[in-house]
């Protein structure tokens, strides 16, 4: 495939159910791809990916509700962050915005909303492309199958992050760079993508009013679907990529997902963490690119 000339995102608000959401997007021909982050991110999670692929596609990240530079209401207005809440934000800005029906590109729990979203409305889910996707593995009905301790301990964390006070102090030590900066040694696999450049835009939306109630609102959520539940609705084909060094959502398991129908390939990325976009674009990219083309 033929490298062009990057162009430089442009960022763009557009309101949605009266909230403010922020999205990036770059390319002017080509077939539409929407780039979905995972908790706590933003769409500059993939300032690697959207310029590259911008060369041959219109592509667009987008800050889903709750996160990044887009709108941190509080839940009690009406708006419950939540996996049906974020799909019908995507479905949303697929008709308002990109006008067409695009390949969903995720990571993490953004792999949750883009099965969500391709479950809820077919017609404007072109494919969806998973990035290490999160498995839910704290989710209610999987706790059964986990040790006693550990089956009691989140429920117990989940209860005391309830308490207003408990709760605050808990998201603010962790809103900081160092914080920051060792919880992500963790979860990536090559170290050297952990920089001063990610931990700040990771950090940054952090600190807006509204981000510790979010946070807790998210931590406390242990419903919804799976994936193993949404991937045998889906009807249009899947492509996952994942990093087999990820300490958060064991490969082992991911593989499991492999078997559904919908999914025509499982790629196993070597030595990349939880998020392979970020930790290895020049890998992710051109796998990207290649399966969009092929369809």
């Amino acid at each position: 495939m033929t490298t062009l000339p990057q162009v430089a995102p442009s960022t763009q608000v557009w309101h949605w159910q009266g909230q403010a959401i922020r999205y990036q997007y770059a390319g002017t021909q080509g077939k539409a791809i929407i780039l979905i982050h995972g908790f706590g991110a933003s769409s500059d999670h993939w300032r690697h990916n959207l310029p590259e692929l911008a060369q041959h596609h219109r592509v667009f990240a987008i800050d889903l509700l709750g996160f990044g530079g887009s709108a941190k209401p509080n839940p009690s207005q009406g708006l419950p962050y939540t996996f049906e809440t974020w799909a019908d934000q995507i479905l949303g800005f697929c008709q308002s915005v990109v006008g067409e029906a695009a390949f969903l590109v995720a990571n993490s729990i953004g792999c949750i909303v883009a099965l969500q979203a391709a479950v809820t409305n077919p017609d404007w889910v072109r494919g969806v492309g998973m990035l290490n996707c999160s498995l839910r593995l704290l989710h209610d009905r999987k706790r059964i199958t986990l040790p006693w301790h550990r089956r009691s301990f989140a429920p117990l964390v989940q209860k005391l992050l309830t308490y207003r006070v408990i709760g605050y102090t808990f998201f603010h030590r962790l809103a900081n760079a160092q914080v920051i900066r060792k919880i992500l040694l963790q979860a990536y696999g090559r170290k050297a993508a952990v920089t001063d450049e990610l931990v700040s835009l990771l950090l940054k939306p952090a600190l807006d009013p509204g981000a510790a109630d979010v946070f807790l609102a998210f931590t406390s959520y242990s419903q919804g679907p799976l994936p193993e539940e949404l991937l045998p609705q889906v009807t249009c084909p899947v492509l996952i990529l994942w990093g087999e060094a990820d300490p958060w959502e064991p490969i082992a398991l991911g593989q499991e997902l492999a078997n559904f129908p919908a999914v025509e390939d499982f790629i196993t990325l070597e030595g990349i963490g939880h998020c392979p976009q970020d930790e290895a674009p020049e890998v992710v990219n051109p796998l990207i690119l290649n399966w969009v083309s092929s369809m």
